[in-house]
C-alpha cells in the first residue's frame, strides 16, 4: 500500500527524534541486515538506517533493494540516512492518519 503526501509527511515528523538503527557495513545489504532490519520494523515499524556508500547512484540503488527486499515505503532520505516505514500486520505500532 502506497503512501500518500499526508502521510508521508506525518512520519518525516516523526523522524526527526529518531537515532538509526541499523547501521550498513562494507559489506552492503547481507542477510543478516535484512534479518535485523526485518525485527526493527516489526518492532517498531519506522526505522532510520545509516548508510556507507558515499556514491549516489550506488545509494539510490541500495535504497531501492532496501524497501524491495524488506516490503518497507521509503519516508526519507537526507545524505547517507535512509528511513523507513513498513506496518506491523499483527499490531499497529504508529496510527497514521487515513488520507
Amino acid at each position: 500500500m502506497p503512501l500518500s503526501k499526508k502521510q508521508i509527511k506525518f512520519l518525516r515528523a516523526k523522524c526527526h527524534d529518531l537515532k538509526p538503527v541499523i547501521l550498513m557495513g562494507q559489506k552492503g545489504l547481507t542477510d543478516e541486515v535484512l534479518n535485523e532490519l526485518d525485527n526493527a520494523l516489526n518492532h517498531h515499524e519506522l526505522v532510520k538506517i545509516k548508510l556507507s556508500v558515499d556514491d549516489r547512484q550506488a545509494r539510490a540503488q541500495m535504497i531501492a533493494e532496501i524497501c524491495n527486499r524488506s516490503m518497507a515505503e521509503e519516508v526519507q532520505s537526507i545524505g547517507k540516512i535512509l528511513s523507513v516505514y513498513r506496518v506491523n500486520p499483527d499490531k499497529a505500532v504508529i496510527a497514521i492518519p487515513k488520507d
